[in-house]
């Protein structure tokens, strides 16, 4: 099973990109993040079309989160599972082909002194919770999409320039580590230690030309998937050309 998890920074401008895309590699699992639309303008009837059932969790022009399943998809959950629910769209969940995958489009935070900072360290500890209501840590989970969070320094090319920032802060890795710590694993370090490999790039001073990006696009998974994953990869090409999304898709294979 290949899933795949990818930030497309507006459907409604990204979906003859992500259509060609998915032609082309024809992934099982698709998380989505950033759709910037609402649940009755998601191009549902297009996706099925190309042999995908969908789930979709919209909030207009901000956020919205999706699914794309080839495989069958059951129980689908919008929002978490437990606690209070979110105000914003950032998290939907569904059986795909008896793997519990959840696409998540964590809070940005904006500043370490802003409240919207507080609001992404709150999020993060609610999909702990999140992941132990769905199921343990021998089942089988993926958690994939847009974490806003560079898990090591070997994720970001300078880090002495990005201290006191959102995204590195010692906080934000230490929710991220807790999540990791009740029984998932980061997949692409699974298969990849080499610094300066990474899944998004700022549209902003030619930072995708000269190699400046983060990886903060992140595929965790339970140990029963991750011993199962054969392959994982970034689709830099995906960041190519006319008007790309900021991320790139990053992608794993799940073998039967």
């Amino acid at each position: 099973m290949l899933i795949a998890t990818w930030n497309v920074n507006s459907l409604k401008a990204r979906l003859p990109r992500v259509t060609t895309w998915l032609e082309e590699v024809q992934p099982d699992v698709v998380c989505m993040q950033e759709t910037k639309m609402n649940d009755a303008a998601f191009p549902a009837l297009t996706f099925e079309e190309m042999g995908y059932s969908t789930a979709h969790f919209g909030q207009g022009q901000w956020n919205g989160v999706a699914l794309l399943s080839k495989v069958p998809m059951k129980n689908v959950v919008a929002n978490f599972a437990v606690g209070e629910p979110d105000h914003e769209a950032r998290i939907i969940t569904a059986d795909c082909g008896g793997i519990l995958v959840t696409s998540v489009y964590v809070p940005n935070g904006r500043a370490l002194d802003h409240e919207h900072y507080q609001y992404k360290l709150r999020w993060m500890k609610q999909l702990r919770a999140h992941a132990e209501a769905l199921t343990t840590p021998q089942g089988k989970l993926v958690i994939a999409g847009d974490y806003n969070i560079a898990p090591e320094d070997r994720d970001v090319p300078d880090p002495a320039k990005l201290v006191g920032q959102t995204h590195v802060s010692d906080a934000e890795r230490k929710v991220l580590a807790d999540l990791c710590g009740w029984g998932l694993r980061d997949v692409f370090r699974d298969h990849y230690q080499e610094s300066k490999l990474y899944s998004w790039w700022d549209y902003r001073g030619g930072d995708f030309h000269q190699g400046r990006g983060m990886r903060i696009d992140l595929m965790l998974a339970t140990q029963a998937v991750a011993d199962k994953t054969s392959w994982v990869g970034v689709d830099r090409n995906s960041r190519k050309g006319e008007q790309p999304s900021d991320h790139a898709p990053v992608l794993m294979m799940v073998d039967a």
